[in-house]
């Protein structure tokens, strides 16, 4: 199979200016393939083809990204053996999208926390903006429970950065922490640390939330800084 021909069969114009459009970070040439046709391209890469061979290609293309990410988040070894694929995968990351896709496929941290937490652990102070925001996806993905809440407000609460796609990662985290444990995430706004941008964003980011009430949303707003 022929990938970057396929990929261009399965291209769609529309889906291309939308992508552009929402992803004005990303350096790859984005062709504008669904995300769902390229699961199922990257299960059919898995099952059939070289795949770790693939894994290792530089690309300036998108979609070849994201299957290269769907395919880390099939592979069946054991943790430490994935973390090193992923541990490849990270400096190819450089937009928001790839980064978000790419976490959301890694489903095996759910059952590896602690494996996890410390593989994450030195991209909270990575110099490199979407490194960053790969450990606070992830932290906002797989360690908001009882467990690890506490260290999630830690991390947060360490922040400091002035690049946008990682200040928006972490007021998403914030959000979602906000949603799980409103009563202790309440408390943590009250003494947070974080700038003020990010601290009012993740507010924001709460209040467009379903999940929050009119009346709660209302009180949430006058902690706005």
């Amino acid at each position: 199979m022929n990938i970057k021909k396929q990929l261009l069969e399965y291209s769609d114009k529309d889906f291309k200016n939308f992508s552009e459009n929402i992803m004005p970070d990303t350096k790859e040439v984005i062709l504008g393939v669904k995300i769902p046709i390229l699961r199922r391209m990257a299960k059919e890469i898995y099952k059939k083809q070289d795949w770790k061979s693939f894994l290792k290609k530089d690309t300036n293309c998108f979609e070849e990204l994201i299957l290269q990410s769907v395919i880390i988040g099939l592979i069946k070894k054991e943790p430490d053996e994935i973390l090193e694929y992923v541990k490849d995968f990270i400096p190819k990351i450089n937009g928001w999208g790839v980064c978000d896709n790419f976490c959301s496929n890694l489903k095996f941290a759910k059952q590896n926390q602690e494996v996890v937490r410390n593989f994450i652990q030195p991209f909270f102070n990575s110099e490199k903006e979407y490194e960053k925001r790969f450990a606070f996806v992830m932290l906002l993905t797989y360690f908001t429970d009882d467990k690890y809440i506490d260290y999630c407000l830690k991390q947060i609460d360490n922040f400091k950065d002035d690049r946008y796609y990682a200040k928006m990662a972490v007021a998403w985290a914030l959000s979602i922490c906000y949603i799980k444990f409103p009563q202790k995430v309440l408390k943590y706004l009250y003494k947070s640390k974080l700038d003020n941008w990010t601290y009012n964003k993740s507010i924001q980011k709460i209040c467009e939330s379903l999940r929050v009430d009119k009346k709660t949303k209302n009180m949430l707003k006058t902690l706005k800084r």
